[in-house]
């Protein structure tokens, strides 16, 4: 009897231990529930409605709240913006209102997600370090946050991922659906957050994935940045970052990305100071910066180089022939820089190169006969440099990969080149240069033309009517060229086509408008005809240019009224009529285009009252100066 009674209060025990532990994972524990409960209470608006569902003191069956089953303790808060939904879509909202610091109470969190909640504000928690101590991931991008990192985070010894970027988005989308649904990365990013970058953050050193761009941080990058031992990703975009490049970033061993571009950051390049340094390093970004000095030869012994860019600095001297050492390079952009000499023949050993962009140096041609090898090239630009071709190399046109090709200011002469006739480019720059004679009528060949801009050249007669064969042209800049013919020949063409941008200006061309039915380019945003023979009326049709930003038919001879339906192209931003023989009054329907910063009416015949009113009023006397019959503001009042 007694044996069975032992065995009855054995198995009670085994039962009543095994309901508290169920309900240990059921029942919140009271320090998690008060932060949770504090968090709730700081939001005003959840446009998931997931704190709604937020009832009861079962915390862990709470959406967003993981817990441990043996100790009841809440591990992760996953609340992000962007999450799918049941049925599989994907849905960004929104959180309104201030990130509470009670969310400190949740002293055994191990990941915290709430990135790209939008409008969530406040500040980063000051104890957040101490506190919670078992973080290995924490999001809290795309907010309203502000303030300092505090210097205690330097105490989350097991942090692994933390992404603080992009804060203060103003309703934006993150910059990649991707990387907000893929939870194996926390980065972090802000236009808010401000102040240095915590020396603390160098005691970091189980982190992984670093990332705080597009903020406000200022001062130095930590010296011991390099520390970091497991850092694969380091993203220190967008900031306002100077000082110069740590020597220890030659450290990060493990490093695959580093973005430390568009800052203010000065002094040389001092990675790396030997070969084998930093041999995962596949994508580099310091474009944007204010280094200066040479590009170093050891940069070629950054063997996995996959993506870099040094432009827009004040990089120096020639282009190391140790850059043909880069072999898994695809881009490289050096453009923006004051580099000098020519570019070294070893550039053909990059045979993976699909983009090369070295415009607005100082490099000098030829250009090397060896780069004909690049075949898997898709894009080059050369422009503005300082390499007087004379023409462009042949072996340029059996390149069959390029699709983009960029030769502004070479120093062209003689006419067209004819052996791109059959080229398969899709972008071609060949602007101000000395070609001259007529465009040809061959050029209707290249029929993967999407952008073609022959400006500031001396290209005569014109436009062939082949050009018509040009299905996907979408950008025809002709500008300042002494081309000829009407110009009704001209929109004839032009009306076929996508076109979204047109710049004719500074030619000959002439005859009327208002034959045109500029109705059919309802996708063209900007339109110049100015400095030309252009007469007759502006065509009732202009207001259905629905998507145009910008118009300049100045300095023509264009006459009678403004036609009042111009004022329904209300995405006007700039307008600019000045210099041309407009009479009557400026209509009404001008005050619909709200968006309207730049307008020129002067130096026509118009009179009467300027219609009274934004945006009208807003500009200065010099835009409706030259016009004697005009009165009211801003110039002075009507008489009578």
């Amino acid at each position: 009897m007694g044996r069975k009674v032992s065995w009855t209060v054995v198995m009670f025990i085994i039962i009543t231990v095994g309901e508290m532990k169920t309900r240990a994972s059921e029942v919140c524990n009271p320090q998690d529930l008060k932060g949770l409960t504090a968090f709730k209470a700081g939001i005003h608006v959840d446009t998931s409605d997931r704190l709604k569902k937020w009832v009861g003191h079962d915390c862990c069956n709470w959406e967003g709240v993981s817990c441990n089953n043996k100790t009841g303790r809440v591990t992760e808060l996953l609340l992000p913006g962007l999450f799918v939904t049941e049925e599989g879509l994907p849905f960004q909202s929104e959180m309104e209102g201030r990130l509470s610091p009670s969310i400190t109470l949740l002293t055994s969190l191990e990941v915290l997600d709430l990135g790209g909640l939008i409008s969530l504000a406040g500040t980063i928690p000051p104890l957040i370090g101490y506190h919670l101590p078992n973080l290995r991931k924490l999001y809290l991008n795309g907010n309203n946050l502000s303030g300092p990192i505090p210097e205690s985070i330097g105490k989350l010894s097991k942090l692994e991922e933390l992404g603080l970027y992009e804060n203060h988005l103003g309703g934006r989308l993150p910059r990649s659906l991707g990387m907000l649904l893929n939870l194996s990365k926390f980065l972090v990013c802000s236009n808010q957050i401000s102040g240095p970058i915590p020396v603390s953050f160098t005691n970091l050193t189980s982190l992984v994935y670093l990332d705080l761009h597009s903020n406000s941080f200022t001062g130095h990058i930590p010296d011991d940045i390099g520390s970091l031992q497991k850092l694969e990703q380091l993203d220190l975009s967008s900031n306002l970052l100077s000082g110069k490049l740590p020597m220890s970033l030659t450290n990060l061993s493990s490093i695959s990305e580093m973005y430390l571009d568009t800052n203010l950051l000065e002094g040389e390049i001092t990675f790396p100071s030997r070969y084998g340094d930093m041999p995962s390093l596949g994508f580099l970004r310091l474009h944007d910066n204010h280094l200066t000095g040479p590009i170093p030869p050891a940069f070629g012994n950054l063997a996995s180089l996959q993506r870099v860019s040094l432009a827009n600095n004040m990089l120096e001297g020639a282009i190391p022939s140790t850059i043909g050492n880069l072999l898994s390079v695809t881009e490289l952009y050096l453009n923006g820089n004051q580099l000098t000499g020519q570019i070294p023949t070893s550039i053909s050993q990059l045979s993976k190169l699909l983009s090369l962009t070295i415009s607005y140096n100082l490099i000098e041609g030829p250009l090397p006969h060896e780069m004909s090898s690049l075949q898997n090239l898709q894009i080059l630009d050369m422009s503005f440099n300082r390499l007087n071709l004379s023409s462009i190399p042949k072996w340029i046109g059996n390149m069959s990969s390029l699709c983009r090709l960029f030769l502004a200011e070479s120093g062209m002469t003689g006419a067209f080149p004819e052996f791109l006739r059959n080229s398969p480019l899709q972008y071609l720059d060949l602007s101000a240069n000395h070609l001259t004679g007529s465009i040809p009528p061959w050029l209707g060949s290249m029929t993967s033309l999407y952008s073609l801009n022959l400006s500031r050249n001396s290209l005569v007669s014109k436009i062939p009517d082949t050009i018509t064969n040009l299905q996907y042209l979408g950008v025809l800049d002709l500008q300042s060229n002494q081309l000829t013919g009407p110009i009704d020949q001209v929109f004839n063409i032009a009306s076929m086509f996508p076109l979204t941008y047109i710049d004719l200006s500074n030619n000959r061309f002439s005859g009327g408008l208002e034959v045109i039915d500029v109705g059919l380019q309802s996708s063209l945003g900007y339109l110049s005809l100015s400095h030309n023979h252009l007469t007759g009326r502006l065509p009732v049709s202009i207001g259905r240019l629905g998507s145009m930003t910008s118009l300049d038919l100045s300095y023509n001879g264009l006459s009678f009224n403004l036609p009042e339906s111009l004022g329904n192209v209300t995405s006007l931003a700039n307008l600019k009529l000045q210099r041309n023989r407009f009479t009557g009054e400026i209509p009404n329907g001008f005050l619909k285009m709200t968006k309207l910063r730049d307008l020129d009416l002067s130096d026509n015949l118009l009179v009467g009252e300027i219609p009274f009113g934004k945006p009208l009023s807003d500009f200065p006397v010099s835009s409706y100066s030259g016009n004697e019959g005009l009165c009211g503001n801003p110039l002075p009042p009507c008489k009578g």
